[in-house]
């Protein structure tokens, strides 16, 4: 379960990240970003720590090789805790970016994974979504 306090924390930084970014105002953008970092950093190792603070910074980091290593981070977190919600909106938010890279084996495998995942939790749209963006791109393959 992850402390109230730093989900608020996160949030908070997560909207404001969003209004920044659609106001294209890049100092506050990076500024706030370099906060929501420090949180992160802050709360490893500590029982604060939480998938959801990296698949949030993975989510606002504008390098996407970059941002495939944070989601990597957030990934091994959720699998500790057997995490299956975060483990599957992880996995497709690294599919989606691997896809973007030209990484399409990688991102399918990923898609796959999060399908897997994704059987455990309840959100039936996520799911449908997952599947259609799967069969869209195993078509696309062949």
């Amino acid at each position: 379960m992850i402390n109230t306090k730093i989900y608020k924390s996160i949030y908070v930084l997560a909207e404001q990240l969003l209004e920044a970014d659609s106001k294209n105002d890049q100092q506050a953008f990076d500024a706030l970003y370099a906060q929501l970092k420090d949180l992160c950093i802050e709360n490893e190792k500590s029982d604060k720590d939480h998938p959801e603070q990296w698949e949030t910074l993975a989510d606002f980091t504008e390098d996407l090789d970059a941002a495939l290593v944070i989601y990597e981070k957030a990934l091994g977190k959720a699998t500790a805790i057997n995490s299956k919600d975060h483990m599957a909106s992880i996995t497709f938010s690294m599919a989606e970016l691997q896809y973007e890279l030209g990484q399409k084996d990688a991102a399918i495998k990923s898609l796959q994974n999060a399908k897997i995942s994704a059987n455990k939790i309840e959100d039936r749209e996520f799911k449908v979504e997952i599947d259609q963006l799967l069969a869209q791109w195993l078509a696309n393959e062949t």
